[in-house]
This record gives C-alpha cells, sequence and structure tokens, in this order.
C-alpha cells in the first residue's frame, strides 16, 4: 500500500512540474504580448534570461505530440514578441545574448525578409 501511494505522489508531482513549466511559458508569453513594447535594454535580458530557463525546465520532461504542439505555438508566439523587440533596435546590443536566442531571432528576421 505504501509503494502505491509513493507511486502516486510521484505521477502527480511529476505532471504537476511539467504542467507547471508550461504554464510559465504561457505566463512568459502573455507578459511579452502585454509589455515587452515598452522594455529598455535590462528588461530584454532579463525576457531573453527568463525564456531560456523555461526551454530548459520544457526540455526536462516528456510530452505528448498535443502538448508538444501547444509548447511549440507558445514559443512561436514568444520568438515573435522577441523578434519585434529586435526589429525596433531595442536590444541587438545586449552583451551576453544566447547564441541559441539570437540564431532564433535572426532564423525569424530572415524568413520574414523573403
Amino acid at each position: 500500500m505504501f509503494f502505491a501511494m509513493v507511486l502516486f505522489v510521484g505521477a502527480m508531482t511529476s505532471c504537476s512540474t511539467k504542467q507547471s513549466a508550461m504554464n510559465q511559458l504561457e505566463d512568459f508569453s502573455i507578459e511579452l504580448k502585454n509589455n515587452s513594447e515598452n522594455y529598455d535594454l535590462q528588461q530584454w535580458k532579463g525576457a531573453l534570461d527568463q525564456f531560456i530557463k523555461i526551454r530548459k525546465k520544457i526540455s526536462k520532461h516528456h510530452y505528448t505530440s498535443t502538448e508538444r504542439m501547444q509548447i511549440g505555438l507558445t514559443e512561436g508566439r514568444c520568438v515573435g514578441y522577441i523578434a519585434s523587440g529586435a526589429k525596433k533596435g531595442a536590444f541587438y546590443n545586449l552583451t551576453g545574448i544566447s547564441s541559441e536566442i539570437k540564431g532564433i531571432i535572426d532564423g525569424v528576421m530572415e524568413s520574414e525578409a523573403k
């Protein structure tokens, strides 16, 4: 009986953590949508750091194809807001920008130019 309870609690914690990472991404997307137009360089640096941390959390879990699709859509929204900020020149001068995020931004901007 004790073993069954431990497994149940472990499963619930895993799902909660998995869902928590997805929720953080969704909340981050909403934050960018509502406030990123007014970000200064420091706020963009914090936003990029937060995006990287959320993506790392998400990568630690296994998701269904439906969940992966939702994650992809939400990440796409985030990248769109980030690219919009980059077009305005708000944070291109940031030092220490993640190569991964810079690659995402450059890729989005290239595809928009075509």
